[in-house]
């Protein structure tokens, strides 16, 4: 997609307007807006049930990802009528707001929409809205695994079998991806929890797998903490807290995608052949299709205690 004026799409029945296609945001590989939208376009169908009930917060880039881009929770002014929001109440606003006007990112047209405002990131909390926009509990627990150098992704790879591992050992399936980014998410499909509750249990877990392999991971965010070792960032599970979601582009040097892996793929041990850039991941999806959709099928009830 091409052209420096404003153009029209068709997203299923809706007509988008875009500007500034030839826009490059990566400037390292050319990656243009045109193609950040061509590539939401076209991942949508595996994306959108991620992203289906769950307010979504954008990472912006309109300077390009060579420069610093910002978060942004509200929707803009611009905001077409047909793109569904929902008012939250925001107690930890770190700007004093009451609440956030949230954009919910549910049909192709939405996607195309916000990639035009250069959200080459979006991120989602672990829990969706009801019909009348209540917040309702958490239904997925997420681990973000974060090396500190020198740990990189095959430190991140061991991690994540442990906690499989201890969370197989209660009940429960952990689905891995790569962050899109040095890390590794581990996504665990649950019954709807009080957020409290489910951080308590991922707190839990983490302390476990902590106190048994003190050289490799640690709970606690401080960065003199952390050389050398995996935070275990159990966190994301509070009510406020939001994290990339799978198939979302990231705001690396180069583009890459926060994707949802198997298994085995992650028990071959090899980090080289866990980075994928959008093309690739276009092409594995129409393959194989999504790793992570038992994610969507929820799961048991958190273990007691």
């Amino acid at each position: 997609m091409s052209g420096r004026g404003p153009v029209q799409i068709d997203a299923d029945e809706r007509r988008v307007r875009l500007s500034n296609q030839d826009k490059v945001l990566f400037p390292r590989t050319g990656f243009t807006k045109g193609d950040l939208v061509d590539y939401y376009r076209r991942i949508a169908p595996v994306l959108l049930p991620h992203l289906a009930g769950r307010p979504v917060t954008l990472k912006r880039f309109p300077d390009g990802t060579g420069e610093a881009g910002f978060f942004s929770k509200n929707a803009p002014p611009n905001t077409p009528s047909w793109l569904r929001t929902v008012t939250l109440a925001a107690p930890h606003s770190t700007k004093g707001r009451d609440s956030v006007r949230y954009l919910m990112l549910e049909e192709p047209a939405a996607l195309v929409w916000a990639a035009n405002l250069a959200g080459v990131e979006l991120h989602v909390p672990p829990w969706r809205v009801g019909p009348r926009g209540g917040m309702r509990g958490v239904d997925r627990l997420v681990f973000d695994l974060d090396p500190g150098p020198p740990a990189g992704l095959g430190e991140c790879v061991r991690v994540a079998l442990l906690l499989r591992d201890a969370l197989a050992a209660d009940g429960l399936s952990a689905y891995p991806g790569v962050s899109g980014g040095k890390g590794m998410h581990l996504y665990v499909p649950i019954r709807e929890a009080e957020p409290a509750r489910a951080a308590r249990y991922a707190r839990r877990v983490a302390s476990a797998l902590e106190e048994q392999h003190p050289d490799l991971a640690v709970t606690r965010m401080a960065k003199a903490e952390r050389p050398g070792k995996v935070f275990i960032d159990w966190s994301q599970n509070s009510g406020p807290k939001t994290t990339v979601a799978p198939y979302s582009l990231r705001a690396e040097e180069c583009p890459a995608v926060a994707l949802a892996l198997r298994w085995e793929e992650v028990e071959r041990g090899d980090p080289a052949a866990l980075v994928f850039e959008p093309a690739a991941v276009l092409r594995r999806i129409e393959r194989d299709g999504d790793a992570a959709a038992a994610v969507l099928s929820g799961g048991p009830a958190l273990p007691s205690g």
